[in-house]
């Protein structure tokens, strides 16, 4: 009898906070929608009746199309990667694949100039770029977890050790650049979301939709191994297989994500970081579509505010980096002083 009435409290809450939990979402939802509507619509010195009125608002489209793929790849991948992981301060970028774009386009400009860069530009481009990162991806986890021997940390461990090696070549690629080369390339290492091309998207947005749905389909796999290893394995649940498809969807969604915007560090981070407060749940059938939200909300939010209010549109993803960086670092000292 104790132990129903010391139950009913609990339950009492669980069911308070679900109403306010799904108002969390619609008012995401809700923000989602008006920024795109303003983000397409706003301050376009034309009447809706005249054809260059949705003109203007077909090429907006693509800034927007643009930030729904990105906050997806960017949401969904870290909280894939906290749930393999197990560890919610880790990001995708610390496996390398941040590095890894670098090099490559480092490399690009190194061996055949600055001119390589526009001239080599288009969709086999961007799928060559794609398969690497998600060929490197595949090899690292197969060889180093997917054995008898298979261990995580390691793997981490080994990922952190590819991407500073990687960086550390791309650093010395760059110092040998001409400065006109050097300025070519540095426009297409830092994250910029006007940087997309619109014949990209239809790739893109496919690749992500067939991602979503796999991940939507084992959501209930995920919400068991966030449980633990032995726990998970005890439960049935083939736990280096499942681990080793997960990281391999991670990549596959980082590497969409930085060949059409490039690096972005830490807008997963922050998103997938409120998403789980916001949520007050453990289930990914709740985290995953907070974490979409929260993303598609910051890009769109933020790029209103940039190009309509500061005039200072490709500055958006520098302040996003910035403020991720602070809060990282205030998240780190957080943890440390519990």
């Amino acid at each position: 009898m104790a132990d129903v009435v010391a139950a009913a409290p609990a339950s009492t809450a669980v069911a308070t906070r679900a109403p306010r939990v799904w108002l969390r979402f619609v008012v995401l939802a809700v923000v989602v929608a008006a920024a795109a509507l303003m983000l397409l619509t706003w301050n376009i010195p034309l009447d809706p009746a005249q054809r260059g009125y949705w003109l203007a608002v077909e090429l907006r489209l693509t800034s927007v199309a643009t930030v729904a793929i990105v906050a997806c790849c960017q949401a969904v991948a870290t909280v894939l990667f906290h749930t393999a992981t197990g560890n919610r301060i880790l990001t995708p970028s610390i496996m390398g694949f941040d590095a890894l774009y670098v090099v490559m386009q480092t490399a690009l400009v190194f061996f055949f100039g600055g001119a390589a860069l526009s001239a080599t530009d288009g969709l086999a481009k961007v799928a060559l770029q794609s398969a690497l990162m998600v060929g490197f991806a595949t090899l690292l986890y197969g060889w180093l977890f997917a054995g008898r021997r298979g261990n995580l940390h390691i793997m981490l461990l080994i990922g952190i050790v590819l991407g500073v090696g990687f960086g550390s070549l791309a650093s010395v690629m760059q110092r040998l650049l001409t400065p006109s080369d050097f300025d070519l390339l540095s426009a297409r290492l830092f994250g910029n979301l006007s940087n997309s091309n619109p014949e990209y998207l239809p790739w893109a947005a496919g690749i992500v939709a067939v991602v979503l749905a796999i991940v939507w389909q084992r959501r209930r796999r995920l919400d068991v191994l966030t449980l633990g290893r032995e726990t998970a394995t005890n439960l049935g649940l083939a736990y280096k297989r499942e681990v080793t498809v997960l990281l391999v969807l991670v990549a596959v969604l980082i590497s969409v994500s930085t060949t059409l915007v490039g690096p972005l560090t830490f807008l997963g981070f922050i998103v997938a970081t409120l998403a789980y407060q916001l949520a007050v749940s453990s289930r990914h059938a709740v985290i995953l579509p907070f974490a979409v939200l929260l993303g598609m909300a910051t890009l769109l939010v933020g790029s209103f505010v940039m190009r309509h209010v500061f005039y200072a549109a490709g500055m958006l993803t520098v302040i996003i980096e910035f403020a991720g960086g602070l809060f990282f670092i205030v998240y780190l000292l957080r943890k440390g002083s519990l």
